[in-house]
């Protein structure tokens, strides 16, 4: 298999990710031929909030996460699915995708990108399971080369952004408290959407002067209310917001962005490549997120065409454990900002992988994803 012929098959070069380590190369063939026992374990796993998780759209105290175990060749590749309800997912209709996608996993995971674009068109949504697959596999891939994912990637692990630590809504007096145990981190993103958010900023701005990044959820119904509470948080210290209106408000979030003193990020706005070009007027930046996009092959696409659109670009999680985190962690020195911290958010994680000092990501030199940890017994 000839180097252009490789590089081509893996569908990064649409993002800008080369290879250029002949020694991994140097034996594929060879490799390529082995043949061994195959199996895929999936199970719904319930991961415990240290605090309750409040958004604009309703609190949770757990989350249903699924996690998949790919086997083959004695080589186990492992994922995570976070489903998300606003897009009509659920653990167990991530299962259930699993399941029917076991026929593609049985095929040759060295045509990665081949059974990327099989399981995607298996049907539309389910996004998280896909994420899921796509993680599993590519770690299957690093493991069976012997190489860190990030290194197959190309990229350089020193370069990984510092992540903000998020901040739940909740009673003014507890988001206090959260924002004090969150010392070690300089920056914090709070997530805002309620009668009370002015409120919410004067009371975080009472125990901190850090950097403050903000998430409405689509919290915000109109226009005039957005674009008074953006330029009143940007006296605040607030550097952008999140999703200030609701998704389908594209002509309102075109006039907002004309004037507002700081910049606007889209999240519930778009989910997939094929959307950024749609909204990308409206907006100053995009967040992408594995969970909601599909995995780290779309993640590199939107990541590539955003820059080509001159958009800033975030790389932000779901509650998820650090198995998800450090999937997101090993291209997140391609992004502009990142919001990884949905691991630190729970305390249960049944996973060790990259770590996270003072805000800073830290990955592991182990092969793959360089994750350790079993849910499947």
């Amino acid at each position: 298999m000839k180097r252009k012929k490789f590089l081509e098959a893996t569908g990064f070069i649409l993002a800008s990710v080369l290879i250029p380590y002949k020694p991994i190369l140097k034996n594929i063939m060879e490799i390529e031929k082995s043949t061994g026992k195959f199996s895929v374990k999936a199970k719904i796993y319930e991961l415990k909030l240290k605090h309750a998780w409040g958004l604009a759209r309703g609190t949770w105290t757990t989350r249903r996460n699924v996690f998949v175990r790919i086997e083959r060749d004695g080589i186990s590749g492992i994922g995570e699915a976070a489903p998300i309800a606003r897009y009509n997912e659920s653990a167990e209709s991530n299962l259930n995708f699993i399941e029917r996608a076991n026929p593609i996993l049985e095929r040759s995971l060295w045509e990665y990108y081949e059974r990327w674009n099989e399981i995607d068109a298996i049907t539309e949504g389910e996004h998280a399971a896909k994420a899921a697959l796509d993680m599993a596999i590519l770690d299957w891939i690093g493991k069976k080369l012997n190489i860190p994912l990030y290194r197959f990637l190309g990229l350089d692990k020193g370069k990984t952004p510092i992540t903000t630590f998020s901040i739940g809504i909740d009673e003014i007096k507890v988001m206090q408290e959260k924002v004090k145990e969150a010392e070690e981190f300089p920056v914090l993103k709070i997530k805002v959407g309620t009668k009370d958010d002015k409120k919410i900023i004067e009371g975080i701005r009472e125990v901190t002067n850090k950097p403050l990044r903000v998430d409405a959820n689509e919290g915000w119904k109109s226009k005039e209310e957005a674009l008074e509470m953006i330029n009143w948080m940007a006296k605040k210290g607030v550097e952008f917001i999140e999703q200030p209106l609701p998704s389908n408000m594209i002509n309102e979030q075109t006039w907002l962005k004309e004037r507002t003193k700081i910049p606007i990020f889209a999240d519930e706005s778009l989910m997939k490549a094929s959307d950024i070009p749609r909204i990308a007027h409206a907006f100053h930046g995009i967040n992408i997120k594995l969970m909601k996009c599909g995995g780290m092959h779309e993640a590199l696409r939107m990541v590539s065409m955003a820059r080509s659109l001159g958009l800033k670009t975030m790389l932000g999680c779901m509650i998820e454990s650090s198995l998800a985190i450090t999937a997101g962690a090993t291209i997140s020195l391609l992004f502009d900002y990142a919001d990884l911290d949905g691991n630190l958010l729970i305390t249960n994680d049944p996973f060790k992988g990259v770590r996270t000092v003072k805000g800073k990501l830290f990955l592991s030199d182990k092969p793959g994803l360089g994750v350790e940890g079993d849910v499947w017994g």
